[in-house]
This record gives C-alpha cells, sequence and structure tokens, in this order.
C-alpha cells in the first residue's frame, strides 16, 4: 500500500509540473506577438531611423489615481473603460486652456485624423489640472476627446517634463498595455510625430486591435 501510494503520488505531482509547462507556454505564445513588436521597435530599428519622440524608459503605467470625467464622479484612472486597450495620445493643461493648449488639442485631433483607417486605435485625452469650468469656446472641438481631471500632483509624478520645459507643452503617447512610452518635444513637427505615431501603429498591429467603438 505504502509503495502503491508512493508512485500514485508520484505521478499526480509529475502531471502537475507539466501543466503547469503547458501553461508558461501557452501564455509565452499569447505574449510573443506584443514582445516581438517591441523589440523590434526598440531594438531591431532599421538603419538610420531615429524616434522623433523620446522613448520613456522604463515606462510607467498608468497610475493609481482618481480622476474626474463629464460624469463628475471621481474614478480610478485604470478602470475607465474609454481608455482600454488604446493608443493614447495626452496633453496636460490648466482648466482655463492657455494658447499652448489650444494648439495641442489641436494636434491631438490631427494626428489622430491623420493615421486614417487606423484612427479608432487611437484616443485623445486632455488632462485638466484643476476644476476650472470648461471653456466654452472649446466645447465644440472636444466631441471626440476624453477630457479627465487629475491633481497637477498626481500628473506631475506620472508624465515628467524635459529640463527646462513645461508638462503643457509636450504631447504624451501611452500604449495600449496601459504603459506611457513617449515623450514628444515642445513645439513638435507634426509630420515628425506622425512618422512615429504611424511606426508604432505598424509594429503593433499584428497583436493590437481597435479596443472600442465610440
Amino acid at each position: 500500500m505504502t509503495v502503491f501510494d508512493m508512485t500514485d503520488a508520484a505521478a499526480a505531482d509529475k502531471r502537475m509540473r507539466s501543466g503547469r509547462l503547458k501553461m508558461i507556454l501557452v501564455m509565452l505564445m499569447c505574449a510573443a506577438p506584443v514582445i516581438a513588436s517591441y523589440f523590434m521597435y526598440y531594438v531591431v530599428r532599421p538603419e538610420g531611423r531615429r524616434n522623433y519622440g523620446e522613448l520613456i524608459e522604463p515606462q510607467r503605467p498608468l497610475p493609481d489615481v482618481l480622476v474626474t470625467g463629464v460624469s463628475g464622479t471621481p474614478v480610478d484612472l485604470k478602470s475607465l473603460k474609454d481608455l482600454k486597450d488604446q493608443w493614447l495620445l495626452i496633453s496636460v493643461s490648466s482648466g482655463d486652456c492657455p494658447a499652448i493648449c489650444e494648439k495641442n488639442l489641436y494636434l491631438q485631433r490631427q494626428l489622430r485624423e491623420s493615421m486614417g483607417r487606423d484612427k479608432g486605435r487611437v484616443d485623445w485625452v486632455w488632462l485638466r489640472t484643476d476644476t476650472q469650468a470648461l471653456p466654452e469656446r472649446l466645447t465644440p472641438a472636444l466631441t471626440e476627446a476624453t477630457v479627465l481631471e487629475m491633481s497637477e500632483a498626481d500628473a506631475s509624478a506620472w508624465l515628467t517634463a524635459a529640463p527646462g520645459k513645461a508638462m503643457s507643452e509636450h504631447l504624451y503617447v501611452v500604449d495600449p498595455l496601459g504603459n506611457l512610452m513617449m515623450r514628444f518635444p515642445a513645439d513638435l513637427d507634426p509630420k515628425q510625430a506622425r512618422k512615429d505615431l504611424t511606426h508604432l501603429l505598424k509594429a503593433s498591429s499584428s497583436w493590437d486591435n481597435e479596443g472600442r467603438q465610440r
């Protein structure tokens, strides 16, 4: 009886190890396209090509912070379904939206539209760092944007600016996995920024689909 029990236990242990190995292999197979696309973009870059935007290394995941949307109810940023599985093009400024803010909102919209049939994979987000009323002049232009209130402290901890620059001077890119991965220069060149976004969408086309429909 003892020998039988030991043999049976050993067989069960072997089956468990085999099952774990199979599960790990399946997970690796599922993750392979994602890993490959990032490897191709970050490591095996075509000779002579340089990113216009600055890659954020290490990448920064969406923070565990509360934001306020159009409903007026604070929600966890990570829980927002509207942002899930999307490429995000983000700008940040005070709620009164000075000239640089208006310029960046315009560029965000134009860059998204320039993605053509892939624009459904990209959303543009305006993070407002105070509770000032939304300027009426901007309301018609923001119908396709996601407008959120985030404290300036939370935004500064996540979206760092280049030396000598302010957050409001940059556009930031978040990937569909929820990682902040690129910062465009202040006074960006739209053509160069479009090239970066096009490369990102192309590199991720094997695993990234439009996260949702508007």
